[in-house]
């Protein structure tokens, strides 16, 4: 469990240093966005390392921790891209996400 709640806090830091420019950002120069960026994946770092650290040491495979991650950034940026984007969610993203919830089926059933 605490592997999934560090994924998703990480994937919240990393959703917003990649695109919180796009709203507002972008009179602002390209070396002022990445510097801010990369401060803001500092974050994003220091708590996905000991997630995926965690998970790998609690039985998860390499697979098991990059699809959920996937899965938790598309649920991420569904709502980062309402909320701020203002973009709505049309059926072709719902499509992706039931995708990847079914490879997260694959990869965690009968384990």
């Amino acid at each position: 469990m605490w592997t999934v709640a560090l994924l998703a806090l990480s994937n919240c830091f990393m959703t917003i240093a990649w695109y919180w420019h796009l709203k507002g950002g972008m009179t602002k120069p390209l070396w002022v966005v990445i510097a801010i960026s990369w401060g803001i994946a500092l974050v994003e770092y220091c708590l996905a390392v000991p997630a995926n650290r965690l998970g790998y040491a609690n039985g998860w495979s390499g697979g098991q921790l990059k699809i959920t991650q996937e899965v938790i950034t598309l649920l991420v940026f569904g709502v980062f891209m309402v909320t701020v984007l203002g973009e709505p969610i049309g059926w072709r993203y719902v499509g992706a996400v039931v995708c990847m919830v079914g490879a997260v089926a694959f990869l965690f059933v009968g384990k």
